[in-house]
């Protein structure tokens, strides 16, 4: 998966460029779609850094080997990014969930 494809999978889901983060919690990796999207006036990147920050997550992702879960999650949830409430997608990494914790 490229930064481009995540991008498309966003707006063709919600309908927007929404800010993809991922975060480390409880012993496990999740990436969040952030309620914050592109097209917002108060988004904090320009549209190439944008671009440059979801080609980052997407190398993150097909290093883990998480893409198609990400992929196969994003299209199948019924959850929505809203005010104050992301959408979690945890990681199974299975075995290899512990050389990221080291």
């Amino acid at each position: 998966m490229t930064g481009k494809e995540l991008r498309e999978l966003l707006i063709d889901k919600w309908g927007y460029s929404y800010d993809v983060q991922l975060r480390r919690t409880q012993g496990k990796i999740f990436v969040q779609v952030m309620w914050k999207y592109l097209e917002q006036a108060s988004f904090p990147l320009s549209e190439s850094e944008y671009e440059e920050h979801l080609d980052s997550v997407a190398d993150y992702l097909n290093s883990l080997g998480s893409s198609i879960q990400v992929q196969n999650f994003i299209q199948e949830t019924r959850e929505r990014p809203r005010l104050g409430k992301a959408v979690s997608i945890p990681l199974d990494l299975g075995e290899r969930a512990a050389e990221w914790f080291l």
